[in-house]
This record gives structure tokens, sequence and C-alpha cells, in this order.
């Protein structure tokens, strides 16, 4: 909000995620550390009120009451006299027309916006009408980090600088990444014993009292069902939706987490299930709701090279408490719950490299896809991109690893010089996994959680 080069700061984050407890954080920096009059702050949630539903223009009109009843000034002279406004707009998406209310209203007016929003799709549609107005900003779950300071009481900071994604593209980085995450051993395994039974949304943590299943029925209702039964009906106008179809695409997605299902499978599953023909571009067109709705990541096939993309996407939880609480299926992560279930040792790979693909999704700056298999070219679970350099990632969840075997994927695609791939990360259960190839490294997960 302050040296960025757009006057309006967006944050966009899947519900429950703590949007708004953040704009009170940061609030109450302005007034206590930097000296910010209450005055020259203003703070609104716009839900959907009926007082809210009666105002053709309702960003504008709270703004200039504002302006004339609380701040006493214009906004321009507010910001020429040294201590500009502040703006902060909770769930904006909710009112028609933001946008262009946000644009006019910054391209008149010096002052601070900071405005939040829980769907990607609504938050989408207004920034055409933004352009080179707004900063955007993705808030995810809580990291490893967070999870350990908030469950564990353990402050670890971040080893990746807060900007820039530069670090990642050294080898050098993520071997400092496997000594760190040896360093911080004991909070990194509480937390991510933590993490492992309840997921990464903070009220998971922040009420470690709660049983399992009423946190459960709070992220069904708040989360997943608000997302079904409220975002279903805020998208394009004209559109017939059907919420049973949505349901059952979303349970096919938690069931196929860190997978890429055929089209096929959904059309003949779906079908099955609902007793009727669904076509593949209506579940695709689904599917993208629910990546839009920030309940699910969908990491598409790489595209190297101008090579045709082939396969569908591959689905990636943006937490995989929702998979256990929709599904009403705990699937432990940590060693010790796995040795007592080794049953699930398989379904917990999957859920491991959709949790893998849903933080390397949330990397700014980057991108991420996955490598299907091709010709004489073995698939490669994902490929991160930053810059001009690729990272080539496998996802090897269990006890006993072929060093040989589990990498050979990796060594097809580092060996291959035009991906312009120096080396490759193996993601593994442990800490003691040694590869002998020197371009090849095992990171641990919750190693790999820890970096930023």
């Amino acid at each position: 909000m302050d040296h960025g080069l757009a006057p309006i700061v967006v944050v966009r984050g899947p519900r429950q995620v703590g949007k708004t407890t953040l704009q009170e954080q940061i609030i109450r920096e302005l007034i206590e550390v930097r000296g910010v009059e209450p005055h020259h702050i203003l703070r609104v949630q716009f839900d959907e009120l009926p007082s809210f539903r009666g105002l053709k223009q309702p960003l504008l009109t709270v703004a200039y009451w504002f302006e004339n009843r609380v701040l006493g000034q214009t906004f321009n002279e507010a910001a020429h006299a040294g201590r500009p406004a502040y703006l902060f707009f909770d769930e904006v998406q909710n009112q028609a027309d933001w946008a262009p209310q946000l644009k006019y209203l910054v391209d008149h007016h010096t002052v601070h916006v900071m405005v939040t929003g829980s769907s990607a799709l609504r938050i989408e549609i207004g920034r055409d009408s933004l352009a080179g107005r707004i900063t955007s900003v993705d808030l995810g779950t809580l990291t490893l980090r967070e999870i350990a300071e908030l469950a564990v009481g353990v402050r670890v900071d971040p080893l990746l600088p807060g900007n820039g994604l530069e670090a990642l593209r050294s080898i050098d980085f993520w071997r400092n990444l496997i000594d760190y995450g040896r360093t911080h051993g004991r909070a990194r395994q509480q937390a991510f014993v933590a993490f492992s039974d309840r997921g990464g949304y903070p009220i998971a943590h922040a009420r470690p009292d709660v049983p399992w299943l009423e946190l459960a029925n709070q992220l069904n209702e708040t989360v997943i069902r608000r997302v079904i039964q409220h975002d279903l009906r805020m998208g394009e106008r004209g559109r017939k939706r059907d919420q049973g179809l949505l349901e059952e695409v979303f349970r096919l997605a938690c069931r196929y987490a860190g997978q890429a299902p055929s089209s096929a499978l959904y059309v003949a599953e779906l079908s099955q299930t609902l007793r009727a023909n669904v076509g593949w571009q209506r579940v695709l067109h689904y599917l993208r709701f629910l990546d839009g709705a920030l309940l699910l990541r969908l990491i598409e096939p790489a595209e190297i090279r101008l090579k045709r993309r082939r396969g569908g996407p591959k689905i990636c939880l943006v937490d995989h408490s929702l998979r256990a609480s929709w599904l009403a299926e705990r699937i432990p992560l940590d060693r010790r719950s796995l040795d007592e279930m080794p049953h699930l040792t398989d379904l917990a790979g999957r859920i491991a490299e959709s949790v893998v693909g849903a933080f390397l999704a949330g990397l700014p700056h980057s991108n991420t896809s996955y490598f299907p298999e091709r010709a004489q070219e073995p698939e490669v679970d994902f490929v991160l991109t930053v810059g001009e350099n690729r990272i080539p990632i496998e996802v090897k969840y269990r006890r006993r690893i072929d060093p040989h075997g589990d990498t050979v994927g990796l060594r097809s695609f580092v060996e291959r010089s035009v991906y312009n791939a120096p080396f490759g990360i193996l993601v593994t259960q442990e800490d003691d996994v040694v590869l002998r190839d020197p371009r090849l490294l095992a990171v641990p997960l919750s190693t790999l959680l820890m970096m930023s």
C-alpha cells in the first residue's frame, strides 16, 4: 500500500483464511505504529445487506460520505498535506459494478485503497476495468511456519525472501532449505503433525479444543457450501447451473486429488451417479468454476517448445482438510500415523502430491504445470517455472526410496538441455534420503512447506 506501483491492492483468497483479520491488523499497525489518525481510515464490510443494494454506487457513496462527514477535507487535500486517507473494502465483489467505481475513485482522488475478495471469478471480472491500477496479492491458508507459531508457539523466520523467487533458481538455495529444515526439526515436525491432523485453515489451529467433527461441519458450511450455494448464482448471467452437478464434481475432485483424471472417467462416473448424460465441456466448466472460487487449483499440462499439451488438468485442493471434511475421510500425512495405518500409504501419497501442487501454485510470479508422459519421456509430477528456468519436481511420499527408479522422470527432464532445468527436486517423506546424482536433491514435504 505504501510503495506499490498501483493505488489499489486487491487481496484475494479462499473463504475463512483471514482476509478480514489481515485488514484489521493493518489498521492497527497504521494507528499504533505509524501514527495515522483514526479518522483518516475507513473500513467497510460489504455484505449483501439491503441498505447497500439500495445504493446505485455504494462504494463511491460511502467514500464521499466519509470524505465530507469524517475526514473533514477532500482526499486530495489530505494527501497533499502528507496525511492521506486509507480505505479498506472487505468482500467488495458482492457489489455490482465495484470495479468502475474504484477506477473513478483512484483516477480523481489520491487515496490508498485495499480490497479483499473470496471469489477469484468475480475479482477477475473487474480486473480489465482496473488495468494499471491494481496490485494483486493471493492469500492462502496458513503456512507451516505460521502453524508452528500458532499451534506450537515457536516462531521461525522464512528462508525464502518475501518478494521475488530468484533464489529458487539456485541449487544452493535448496541445499540451504534442507539444512534449514533440520535446524528447525522439532518445530517443523510438531507443526506438520498439526497440519496433517487439521489442515491449514486458521480456525483449525486458533481453536485446537474444537473436535474435528465440529471443525469439519464448520468447513463444509462456511467454505464449501458457501461457494456451491452462493457463488454459483453470482457468475455469468443467463447460464443455467446445476448445484447437484457442482457438488458431485467437487466430490470427484476430492477423490482424485493429486491426480489428472481423464475426461472419460469424469463423464462415466458423473453420468452413473446422476443418472443423466453429462458432457465433458460442462464438467470442465465446473472444474474451472471451483478453481476460480479458490477451492482447488487446476494444474495444467506443460507446454514446452510449442509442443501440444496432452491430458487434462491435475487436481490439487487448496487444503487437504476440505477433502477430509467433505468426504468424511481423514488421511494422515505424518509418519507416526501412517505407520499405524499402512494401508493408507498410497492414498496419503496422492494427497501429498495435491499438497505440493497447491503450495507451488501459490508461489507468486511463477508458473506451475505438470509434465505428462510422452514418447520416450516419462511423466514428471510438477514443473515450476521461474524466469527462464524450469525446476522439475517429483513426489515420492513413502518410507523406502529407490534412488535410481524413483528419479527416472527427473533425470530425463534435466538431461534435455532444451528444457533449461539445471537440477531437480524429489519431495520425500523422510530426511534421510540420499541421491547419488549431484543434480538432484531430496527435500522432505515438511521442509518444503516451511520454505515461505
